[in-house]
């Protein structure tokens, strides 16, 4: 399997996109892969990338985009920050990402047992991460189920899995309020903001459509 060349690129749309990944996902869980030579991917790409999708995850290291959705050099950016939510730099990378190098696709990717969920359930403080888990506590506060606060923290895996799921709906409501590029870009149809989670029992991304 080639690398993406700007005719490729040209050819995607979103919808097409979400079922490369779809396709990738798949792949993953089956336990095979497509056909690529990396070396071959390397070369091909030394003159340009023209990837088709920008995709927003943790940085557990069991959630490598690029193996979850089975993809090549060139084929997607990756971005990954712990609790996978967004700030001005990377909404500027994924303006970046779909404004000046095409991608059609931008993907929020949660995960179930997020260990950064599990520090801001548990209103976590440690240095720096301390206002890194303050940027998950909103989705904590919009989880309203269970009321019982005894069943609020990182010993409930629902729970867990349930902020995890409202974190992924916030950052998407961020990136519309805050970009608006990315916004008119998705109004337009020039591209689609979907969220999924990762499912680490499994291997399988259960995509929000």
């Amino acid at each position: 399997m080639k690398a993406h060349t700007q005719e490729t690129q040209a050819t995607m749309t979103p919808d097409k996109s979400l079922q490369f990944l779809k396709e990738g996902n798949q792949r993953f869980v089956q336990n095979l892969k497509a056909n690529r030579n990396l070396l071959e991917q390397v070369n091909d790409t030394k003159e340009g990338q023209f990837p088709f999708a920008t995709i927003l995850s943790c940085i557990d290291s069991r959630v490598s985009a690029e193996l979850v959705f089975d993809q090549g050099l060139g084929d997607i950016f990756s971005v990954r920050i712990a609790g996978n939510f967004v700030n001005e730099d990377i909404l500027g990378s994924m303006e970046f990402a779909c404004k000046l190098a095409g991608t059609k696709l931008i993907v929020v990717l949660g995960h179930t047992s997020c260990g950064a969920v599990k520090g801001a359930c548990d209103h976590a403080e440690m240095g720096n991460l301390t206002k890194l888990i303050q940027k998950i506590t909103p989705a904590v506060n919009a989880t309203t189920e269970p009321k019982d606060e005894s069943l609020r923290n990182s010993k409930n895996l629902d729970f867990v899995d349930s902020v995890s799921k409202k974190n992924v709906e916030l950052t998407i409501e961020r990136i519309h309020n805050e970009s608006p590029i990315l916004s008119e870009m998705e109004k337009n149809g020039d591209i689609k903001i979907i969220g999924a989670m990762y499912d680490i029992n499994t291997g399988a991304v259960n995509f929000y459509e």
